[in-house]
C-alpha cells in the first residue's frame, strides 16, 4: 500500500473523533449528557465501546478508541467543572431529559446509576471526586426537590 493510499492511525482518529463529534457529541448541550452518553456505549460484558456507525465507518478498533478517549476527555472536563458549575450543567442535563425530577432524584439516590457513567480506567482520587461532588449535588436536589432520604435497607 502507498504512503498516499494508507492513512495513519491519528488521522483516522481524528476522523472518527471528528464524525462522533459532529454528528452526535455536538448535539448534547450538557457535558454530564455526553458522559451519560458515552458511558451507555461501553459494553457491559466485555468493557468495549461499540457505535455501529462509528464501527462501520472506522472499524471496530477506531471506533472503539475514539469512544474511550471521548468518554476519557468528557469526564475529565465535568471533574474539572466547579461544584457551582457542575450543578448548572447537571441541570441543563436533567431539564432536557423531560422526566418528573423527583422520581428520576429518588432512583438515583436508591440505585446510584451515575456510578455507571465513570470511565473503568479513571485513578482513584478522579472517580472519588466525581462520586463526592456527584452526590452532594444530589443531595441538593433532594432538599429541592422535597425527595426523602432512601431507605438504605428497602
Amino acid at each position: 500500500m502507498s504512503a498516499m493510499g494508507a492513512k495513519s492511525g491519528r488521522e483516522l482518529e481524528r476522523g472518527a473523533a471528528a464524525d462522533l463529534w459532529r454528528h452526535t457529541l455536538s448535539h448534547i448541550n450538557s457535558v454530564f449528557g455526553r458522559l451519560v452518553y458515552l458511558s451507555s456505549l461501553r459494553n457491559s460484558n466485555s468493557g468495549r465501546y461499540e457505535h455501529h456507525g462509528l464501527a462501520l465507518m472506522f472499524g471496530d478498533d477506531d471506533a472503539h478508541e475514539t469512544l474511550y478517549e471521548s468518554h476519557q476527555r468528557a469526564f475529565r472536563e465535568w471533574i474539572g467543572y466547579g461544584l457551582e458549575h457542575q450543578k448548572v450543567d447537571l441541570d441543563l442535563y436533567l431539564s432536557e431529559l423531560g422526566v418528573d425530577k423527583k422520581p428520576l432524584i429518588e432512583t438515583w439516590l436508591r440505585l446510584a446509576p451515575y456510578r455507571n457513567f465513570v470511565p473503568a480506567n479513571v485513578r482513584t482520587a478522579e472517580r472519588q471526586l466525581y462520586l463526592t461532588d456527584l452526590e452532594t449535588l444530589l443531595d441538593l436536589l433532594r432538599s429541592a426537590h422535597g425527595v426523602s432520604s432512601p431507605d438504605r435497607d428497602a
